[in-house]
């Protein structure tokens, strides 16, 4: 970067390392059980000398809120959605609910209160406002005139999902796997038109259909 000087660098060098133990710290001790001094440990700098980049541990916080954010909205900008409108809309859901369930510390800093004594800055709250207001884009691009309420629906039916994952099955698919079934609840009330082939999407515990090139199966042999 033009007029960056090599004590820029390592600074930022620094601060990359630093919140990069700091989230192996979390997510070993919990978001609320992170301590400076953990991190500092960590590092292998002393704590006065993490304080000269982070001054508290709600700057440390702040730092990591915007960074996961930032993730996020360069992950979900580089997502191709197909053009059919409901495939356009189970791929929202499937990236949303997949980033949300692979990490667990980065998920309730993003998207709960579970610190009750912190507060992004706006420098850090940006990232997220623009993935948000980029999700919204999209979903509205799909065709038919989108309110805000179903935008709200939208975002609650896949907190929900995510929420009951964490909590009742986490490293599993109990509610991940009804993802499909939801969306298409969903497209069905916005009224995106589904693809001649494109069955509804089967209930978890649907009995398996015949196909239609699958012969009948024969009668129960009687017994003598």
């Amino acid at each position: 970067m033009l007029g960056e000087t090599w004590q820029d660098r390592r600074r930022a060098s620094a601060r990359g390392e630093i919140l990069a133990v700091a989230w192996e710290v979390a997510r070993r001790d919990g978001l609320g059980g992170l301590t400076l001094r953990a991190v500092a440990d960590g590092v292998g700098m002393r704590a006065p000398s993490l304080y000269t980049h982070f001054a508290s541990k709600n700057a440390l916080y702040d730092a990591m809120f915007g960074q996961a954010w930032q993730e996020f909205a360069e992950a979900f900008e580089a997502v191709e959605l197909p053009a059919e409108p409901r495939a356009a809309l189970h791929a929202i859901a499937r990236f949303y609910v997949g980033f949300a369930t692979a990490d667990l510390v980065r998920h309730q800093l993003m998207d709960q209160r579970v610190l009750p004594d912190f507060a992004p800055s706006p420098e850090s709250y940006a990232p997220s406002l623009r993935a948000m207001e980029r999700t919204v884009a999209r979903f509205r691009a799909l065709g038919p005139a989108v309110s805000d309420a179903d935008v709200d629906l939208f975002v609650a039916a896949l907190g929900g999902i995510v929420a009951a994952q964490w909590s009742n099955d986490p490293g599993g698919d109990r509610y991940v796997r009804l993802l499909g079934r939801m969306v298409d609840l969903l497209a069905d009330d916005l009224g995106l038109p589904r693809p001649p082939e494109d069955p509804p999407t089967a209930r978890p515990d649907d009995p398996p259909t015949a196909r239609p090139e699958d012969p009948p199966a024969p009668p129960p042999e009687e017994l003598p």
